[in-house]
């Protein structure tokens, strides 16, 4: 992840064309080093970056004035599209008009009285959208064919952009914005943004934030709600174009000679002060390292993000060029300069590797060794997302997702249908050495899950399904596969966590926090920390929860988050060390003790001597807590003993020793089961076994009066035992037998509590004759 501050350089500015001074009204990239610019002067010219060649694409007829353009989608759904070489041109003659590459008009089509302000492809090329000075939004099909008007006001539209799922439009009138919904039942949401007209919009796909800037010289940063998530102090002038980065992690805001590079939460990166004159349109490039504007002096001008800062441990990297990075670290000083032929337009640093895309091709570096990367081509340059795991990584593009090996060979491509690369961000994808999760953009409660080493969906194929929308997820980093957790913040800003594979999952699916707004698992250790509220909190054994409920709170750390102010956000948990970004942008570090981590590692190679030996030297009752939740999770009963003795909780520490004397094996499995809450797999574990009495016995014990006569009835033994207890029952508590199935069995069996105890006696001999007999051929067996 970006961990530090960026900055922008403008490393061309050329006139639009020599002999005119004309305002240039909109630009558009066809690939990431080409685009198109079109001015009043009626020009269509093409800017070649590679060789720094302009070209006249087409001179327009004299009374064309454009406005704006926008090029058809290239790809939908990893498939390219055929008629991707179109763009669509609106002018102030009232008229759109799809035009080919090569500038020739295929099309011009009477859209509006007045200008036609704006024209936008949804993300499907299935459906264009026009706004008018007649303040008419109208839908129109891929071949200019009028579908619907939208809305209707008194007012001029002067911007409009869809919804990710191509399913709400967003336009301007006057200083309100509009969210409008194709369905026709549908509400429409509308509400005051600025104090002055709005001038544009844009609503990134992959983060659902709405970007607006209007003449009251504010930009403004949106939910998908309206909500107002960040507002600019007021600028010198209007600000006149704010457009999003393909990935949604950043933002350029234009005005009167500015320019601005923001972060997605609102703050800025970087300000450059260009002689543009006031700067209309804005375009990034499909890889997001390229940024081209349109100026009202005749100039087109290119920005290049540069001054990218990732660090893990003691390395710090800088891309300090677009095709230069200087690595340091920082333990002894010693330096690295990586040269690359392509710019850089992606880049991540985590367990111990740099991978780093270019347009062309991925280089894998090793922390070991900087002198040697790992070079593969890609297919598709446009690398939007990288996830690292200790064992691999996973690269998105524009086409598919894909997890490589660190030494660059293509382990798996999981898909599902209807997956959309184009909006996967690093809360909706997760990845460990063993599982890739993906939630699902159709419908946000799912969430897929995939063997991260074939690309097939887990077990049956079923996805997981929460009862909420998703916000963001989270896979455990450490342990076996089969143990492997996913963390799931919701709508609700609830923290649940899970087991990964469906066996685990049915009635697994826990509530560990509440208020949860940001959330990492350490690198190393099966660790969780969040913000909690106004809390900075770490799990430091979250699968505490499923061995041990009440242990849960009990193995927090928790301290204010005062420090973090408002909206932190948690980039990683390496080692002992959370980085935090605050609201501001600034950089936040938090120390976590390193004794949790420890006992992780004791608890995974069963060193329990060492893990007790910890517990007593750091004197801390949640380590107690943890390691009495580790130790029950393994079976480790005598280790758990101590550990619920150290932390006061005596009524377990009892029962502990009862399931220590327990007659069999099997008995001790199933009370185990039972001390984690989990009655249906030790009733199942129990019944294998062929101990019918002490199934029944466990209702009993639960008063689960139903089920125990249900189980004694279809075995026919111990019905007399269930009635015998239930008399006792309500003798106790002064009441009448009330359930018509025992009032039925109570006038046909005789209760004699003789009998009963040495029926009992007798079950409890056979269990032990049955577990040495087992225990001697077991022995016979392993000596042969």
């Amino acid at each position: 992840m970006i961990s530090c501050l960026l900055s922008i350089v403008i490393t061309v500015k050329i006139q639009h064309v020599s002999y005119s001074e004309e305002l240039v009204s909109c630009v558009g990239w066809t690939t990431a080093d080409e685009l198109y610019s079109c001015s009043e002067d009626h020009q269509i010219l093409r800017w070649n970056l590679l060789t720094s060649e302009t070209s006249l694409v087409v001179k327009l007829q004299e009374d064309l004035f454009p406005i704006d353009l926008h090029w058809f989608p290239k790809t939908v759904g990893g498939k390219k599209q055929a008629q991707a070489e179109i763009f669509v041109l609106t002018s102030t003659d009232g008229k759109f008009h799809l035009a080919s590459k090569m500038g020739r008009i295929e099309k011009s089509v009477e859209a509006h009285k007045g200008a036609v302000l704006a024209g936008r492809w949804n993300y499907d090329g299935t459906a264009l959208i026009t706004a008018g000075e007649d303040g008419q939004i109208k839908i129109w099909s891929k071949s200019g064919m009028l579908r619907s008007t939208l809305a209707q006001q008194g007012s001029p539209v002067y911007s409009v952009a869809w919804g990710p799922d191509s399913d709400r439009i967003l336009y301007t009138s006057g200083r309100l914005l509009i969210i409008k919904p194709l369905q026709p039942s549908a509400k429409l949401l509308q509400w005051k943004a600025h104090e002055g007209i709005i001038l544009k919009v844009d609503w990134n796909s992959v983060n659902d934030l709405i970007l607006s800037s209007g003449e009251d010289c504010k930009y403004k940063v949106w939910d998908s709600y309206g909500r107002l998530l960040y507002t600019s102090s007021s600028h010198d002038y209007p600000v006149t174009s704010v457009s999003w980065s393909p990935d949604g992690e950043v933002f350029a805001v234009g005005s009167f000679n500015t320019l601005r590079l923001c972060d997605k939460t609102g703050w800025s990166y970087a300000l450059e002060k260009p002689n543009t004159g006031s700067v209309f349109s804005l375009a990034w490039s499909a890889d997001g390292t390229q940024l081209a504007g349109a100026c009202g002096n005749g100039h087109v001008i290119f920005a290049h993000v540069v001054e990218q800062r990732w660090e893990w441990r003691s390395f710090e990297i800088t891309l300090t060029k677009r095709r230069t990075m200087q690595v340091r670290n920082v333990v002894n000083d010693a330096g690295d300069v990586l040269e690359f032929r392509d710019r850089v337009i992606k880049a991540s640093l985590a367990h111990g590797h740099l991978v780093v895309t270019t347009s062309l091709q991925c280089y894998v570096y090793s922390a070991t060794n900087w002198n040697t990367p790992l070079i593969f081509d890609l297919k598709e340059g446009t690398v939007s997302l990288i996830v690292q795991a200790e064992k691999h990584f996973l690269l998105v593009d524009g086409t598919g997702v894909y997890v490589f090996s660190y030494e660059g060979r293509l382990i798996s491509t999981p898909r599902f249908p209807g997956m959309r690369t184009d909006i996967l961000n690093a809360q909706s994808v997760s990845l460990s050495n063993d599982t890739i999760a993906i939630r699902d953009k159709s419908d946000e409660k799912v969430i897929f899950l995939f063997d991260a080493l074939t690309g097939k969906a887990l077990g049956d194929g079923k996805p997981l399904t929460h009862k909420m929308e998703v916000v963001e997820i989270a896979l455990d980093q450490c342990g076996p596969s089969s143990d492997r957790k996913i963390a799931v913040i919701d709508k609700n800003r609830d923290l649940y966590l899970t087991a990964v594979h469906r066996l685990y999952r049915e009635h697994n699916i826990c509530k560990i926090g509440t208020m949860v707004h940001t959330m990492a698992w350490n690198d190393s250790a099966n660790i969780l920390c969040g913000i909690q509220d106004t809390q900075f909190t770490v799990w430091h054994y979250p699968s505490a929860v499923f061995t041990d409920k009440d242990l849960l709170p009990k193995t927090l750390y928790m301290k204010d988050a005062s420090e973090f102010s408002r909206a932190p956000h948690i980039l990683n948990y390496v080692g002992t060390q959370v980085t935090v970004r605050r609201c501001d942008g600034s950089l936040v570090y938090s120390s976590v003790s390193p004794y949790p981590a420890l006992l992780h590692e004791y608890s995974a190679s069963s060193r329990w001597e060492d893990a007790l030996r910890l517990c007593r030297f750091a004197k801390d009752q949640s380590l107690w807590a943890c390691l009495a939740g580790m130790a029950m999770a393994n079976r480790e009963l005598t280790t758990a003993e101590v550990a619920y003795a150290a932390i006061g909780e005596v009524d377990k520490v009892q029962y502990i020793n009862s399931i220590k004397d327990m007659p069999s094996k099997e008995s001790s499995v199933a009370h185990m089961l039972l001390f984690s809450g989990h009655v249906q797999e030790a009733e199942a574990t129990l019944l294998q076994a062929g101990l019918v009495y002490q199934t029944i016995q466990v209702h009993i014990n639960l008063y689960n009066w139903d089920r125990a006569l249900e189980l004694a009835v279809k075995h026919k033994t111990h019905v007399d035992t269930v009635l015998a207890y239930r008399l006792k029952f309500l003798q106790d508590f002064s009441k009448k037998e009330t359930n018509k199935r025992f009032m039925q069995y109570a006038d046909g069996v005789e209760v004699d509590w003789e009998k009963i105890q040495a029926k009992v006696e007798m079950e409890l001999v056979k269990e032990r004759e049955k577990a040495a007999t087992t225990s001697v051929r077991s022995s016979l067996a392993s000596r042969r």
